[in-house]
């Protein structure tokens, strides 16, 4: 039968154990017991002391002691098991007072805390010495000493032992009250606590962005701790960890002692209790606490066994400059892991072990002036001082051998580390992308909650180069960027995307991260949107030119200009000369040229004849998913039909009036870059979590690609030949020639009074066939009426100019190859149904060519310019008489040296390269 049940086991077994690890006056050379609370120095709430009891394992009991009386401590008859032991109380002092009624708590007979009986006693002065606490008898002894006592010394001591004896009865008192506690007060057993731990946001290349959450902390299984190390924490917490119950007698009678003798508050709490303490938020350091510590002791005695208790605790401590858990300590103080198994590289010594566990004890210093601590950063004697202490209890243990505790050496620490993390996203602009982070996590079903308790390691998708490119590109602080100088209303965003996998590699959206988003009006949480986007201006012309070509139109269509709109309306070409437009071709305009020049009547026309629910269903293919009308909430596209987005929006949506936030524009762009093959756009690569049971990370989430063809591959060969020509055109080729595609796009600014002047938001968009690059410059909170060089600003300004610097910097950095879009295949009918322009006249007739002059008068008085050429040519030259060849190739050789104007080539001997320069009435040599 369990010793708890059986009150004769109890009774043969009780006792007041012998010295604690936890920090006694006599063992402990730092002399420093106090600990000051949580919110002193981040310690872990709660002070050290506790009345509670100490025995070996399955006869833990609460005995009675007594000074100068009869019950010897441990002779009683209570114990205060872990759920199967009787726990009753019959303390009295100096009668049969009860101070608590007998119960029974499980099986087991009557056990009772016995009688303890508390009379004072003259002091023993000489051998005897004064009163023993932890003398087990509680007898002093008189020495000859006495009789020289003077009166005041006598008082003196009889005070002292006075208030000696209130201590004990209030000790005695109070272990009536833990077996009361334990039966009758709601003291359950926390569940085991999650303890929070850091976050880390990492871009592409492993770099760190940010480090999230109160808590440097990494859980770690207690089986992958190296032992040194469990050992050295219980060499300087709790000596006799591996022996006790979860509570120490001895330990609670020294802190009581001093505690009501005048010192300051101690502790005397196990490493049990210390975990209980935390466990529970026992927080303020009161007597009622320290019960209710003791009981939880026990409890969680009761329920894990020692190395379960040491785990919990070594992933809970506090050890200074804010790190918790002895993971994150071992990683800065000497950037290794607790992991690693003793006697492989890299492993925690010994001698290292002990200068983490000796930190526990008071991590940081009492900010009201006293101890320093023991962190060897900021306090190197006291720290070696304790490590000492550590190491002798070390060997002591048999944890160390002798021959280690000889060589002992203080390791050396990691200095603190300055400045912090110096690629950290706090107030830095890549910052900005947390939120989306955090809003990509919850698509991914982790939810906030989760996330805060912290251990995820985020990989994303940011490139640092990239990145570096956009900033620079960018920030009005950047002395390279276009936007340097330029007035602080002014704001860009650019936005890098990897069309092939939806990837964002760089983003840059305003210099402040917790701000305004000007890539995504995103809210601070992650969710819903702050603003109404932008208009996009002429660049979302593409979807336009995507939904006519899935129409069948072509880039060889004709439209005209001077056609108004219904109620007689003209259509707005960008303030360009209605009489210049498309090289005066005003009613007879290709839609290649009106594409180029970035001309508007055209597309309104396309949404008229096909439908603006077309052109609208070609953007939200492309990427778009949101967009405002003029007034009125915003349109979810993904949830909305046809008949709503036709109530909200007109046929001007064609050319980009209503509002779209930028990074689903760069998602659309990035569509049309990859050949009509959409990737949703993402910050997340991989999430990982440590596995509990191998303390590895692993990857718990992942991005999903997902590539889907949205669009033609041979209608987006047709548009990007026509976008490649913009970039021409608009002055910003990009380096070495590379191969690119572009849109520029400008919409007006609106100064509230119907005054439609100027630019108000402008772009630039496109890319290479590696990098989808979306530029946007307009007004930061409202809009402003932008101007470039004293002009207005358009889209082939400013934006152009971030646009080019930004792809050559990146190409430059990640040393890009040089790739090319696929060849143009012209489609679509150039008489499409939809076109409304007037045919062009036909061009004017070719004039009569002048007869060639007798070519035998020449040949005869210049003889040198006939000669023959040795063969007969095969009359493929494209010059001119009644017998003109077929092609442009003639043969290999030349069909003669003639060269004067109707004369012959003559017959060469082979199929002629060049031939004679014009026909005449035979087969030219060429």
């Amino acid at each position: 039968m369990n010793s708890y049940g059986d009150p004769q086991s109890a009774r043969a077994r009780a006792r007041v154990p012998g010295p604690s690890a936890a920090s006694t006056p006599d063992d402990d050379p730092s002399g420093y017991d106090e600990r000051p609370a949580p919110d002193a120095y981040r310690r872990p709430a709660g002070g050290r002391a506790s009345v509670s009891g100490s025995a070996p394992r399955g006869a833990a009991s609460v005995g009675s002691a007594s000074v100068a009386g009869r019950a010897p401590a441990g002779a009683g008859r209570a114990s205060v098991g872990a759920g199967t032991g009787a726990v009753g109380a019959r303390a009295s002092v100096g009668g049969r007072a009860s101070a608590g009624a007998p119960n029974a708590a499980g099986a087991g007979g009557r056990a009772s805390v016995a009688r303890a009986a508390v009379r004072p006693v003259s002091p023993a002065v000489g051998g005897g010495g004064n009163i023993d606490l932890g003398d087990p008898s509680g007898n002093g002894k008189r020495g000859s000493a006495q009789k020289i006592l003077t009166k005041a010394a006598k008082k003196r001591r009889r005070t002292n032992i006075l208030t000696a004896a209130a201590a004990v009865l209030v000790i005695m008192l109070g272990a009536g009250v833990v077996g009361g506690t334990y039966l009758w007060d709601d003291v359950d057993l926390p569940p085991q606590k999650t303890e929070a731990q850091t976050n880390v946001i990492l871009d592409e290349s492993g770099n760190v962005l940010a480090r999230l959450g109160d808590q440097n902390r990494t859980i770690v299984p207690q089986p992958k701790i190296n032992m040194v190390v469990q050992h050295a924490v219980a060499a300087a917490e709790d000596k006799n960890f591996y022996h006790h119950n979860g509570i120490d007698m001895k330990g609670i009678v020294r802190a009581a002692w001093n505690n009501f003798t005048g010192g300051s508050t101690q502790g005397a709490s196990t490493i049990t209790q210390q975990y209980a303490r935390h466990a529970a938020d026992l927080k303020a350091i009161s007597y009622n606490r320290k019960l209710r510590e003791a009981v939880l002791a026990r409890k969680l005695e009761g329920k894990y066994d020692k190395n379960q208790i040491m785990g919990l605790y070594l992933n809970y401590i506090y050890l200074g400059e804010g790190r918790y858990g002895i993971e994150a300590a071992a990683q800065g103080y000497f950037g290794k892991s607790v992991m690693t198994p003793e006697g492989d590289k890299n492993a925690i010594t010994p001698y290292e072990a002990a200068v983490l566990a000796s930190i526990i004890k008071q991590p940081e210093p009492d900010p009201s002036g006293g101890h320093k601590g023991f962190d060897p950063n900021y306090n190197l004697q006291a720290a070696k001082d304790r490590w000492e202490y550590t190491m002798k209890n070390m060997l002591e243990e048999k944890w160390i051998s002798p021959e280690v505790y000889a060589a002992r050496k203080y390791p050396k620490v990691k200095p603190p580390s300055k400045g912090g993390c110096k690629t950290c996203a706090a107030d830095k602009p890549v910052g900005m992308i947390m939120r989306h982070v955090n809003a990509e996590l919850r698509e991914m079903g982790i939810s906030e909650t989760e996330f805060q308790r912290g251990g995820y390691t985020v990989t994303t998708t940011i490139n640092p180069e990239v990145q570096k490119a956009a900033e620079e590109a960018g920030s009005r602080k950047s002395d390279e960027s276009p936007m340097h100088g330029k007035p602080k209303s002014y704001q860009a965003a650019v936005i890098g995307i990897d069309p092939t996998t939806g990837r964002v590699l760089g983003y840059y959206a305003g210099d402040d991260p917790n701000g305004t988003d000007y890539g995504s009006y995103m809210n601070g949480d992650g969710t819903g949107f702050s603003g109404r986007g932008q208009s996009p201006g002429s660049t979302f012309k593409i979807y336009t030119l995507a939904a006519g070509l899935r129409e069948n139109i072509s880039f060889d269509t004709i439209w005209d200009s001077t056609k108004k709109r219904e109620g007689g309306r003209e259509i707005n070409n960008a303030g360009a000369d209605k009489g210049t437009l498309c090289g005066g071709k005003i009613r007879n305009c290709d839609l290649e040229t009106a594409t180029i020049k970035s001309y508007n009547f055209p597309f309104y026309w396309i949404a008229d004849g096909i439908g603006r629910d077309k052109v609208i269903a070609a953007a939200r293919d492309a990427g778009i998913q949101h967009m405002w009308p003029d007034n009125g909430p915003m349109v979810d596209l993904d949830n909305t039909q046809a008949t709503t987005w036709k109530k909200n929006f007109d046929n001007e949506v064609a050319f980009g009036q209503y509002h779209v936030v930028p990074l689903e524009h760069a998602e659309g762009v990035a569509t049309i870059v990859n050949q009509g093959i959409r990737n949703k756009v993402h910050f997340v690569k991989s999430v990982k979590a440590v596995d509990p049971d191998t303390g590895k990370k692993k990857v718990v989430k992942s991005e999903k690609l997902a590539p889907k063809r949205v669009f033609d591959k041979d209608q987006m060969s047709n548009l990007s030949g026509v976008m490649s020509k913009i970039p021409a055109h608009a002055e910003n080729t990009l380096r070495n020639g590379r191969s690119a595609i572009a849109k520029s796009g400008t919409w007006e600014f609106d100064d509230g009074k119907d005054n439609h002047t100027g630019s108000g938001d402008t772009w630039f968009v496109g890319g290479i066939p590696q990098l989808a690059a979306t530029v946007w410059v307009g007004g930061a909170k409202n809009k402003v009426e932008l101007k470039d060089n004293g002009g207005d600003m358009f889209g082939s300004g400013t934006p152009a100019a971030i646009w080019e610097k930004f792809i050559n910097t990146v190409t430059r950095a990640l040393d890009m190859k040089q790739e090319s879009f696929p060849e143009r295949v012209r489609t679509g009918d150039p008489n499409s149904q939809y076109a409304n322009g007037v045919a062009p006249p036909p061009p004017p007739p070719p004039t009569q060519e002048q007869t060639p002059p007798d070519q035998s008068f020449i040949c005869r008085i210049a003889p040198q310019q006939c000669q023959d050429g040795n063969g007969n040519g095969n009359g493929n030259g494209d010059n001119g008489g009644n017998n003109d060849g077929n092609n442009d190739n003639g043969g290999t050789n030349d069909g003669g040296q003639n060269t004067l104007p109707g004369v012959p080539g003559g017959g060469g001997t082979g199929p002629g390269v060049g031939g004679g320069q014009t026909d005449g009435n035979q087969n030219d040599g060429g």
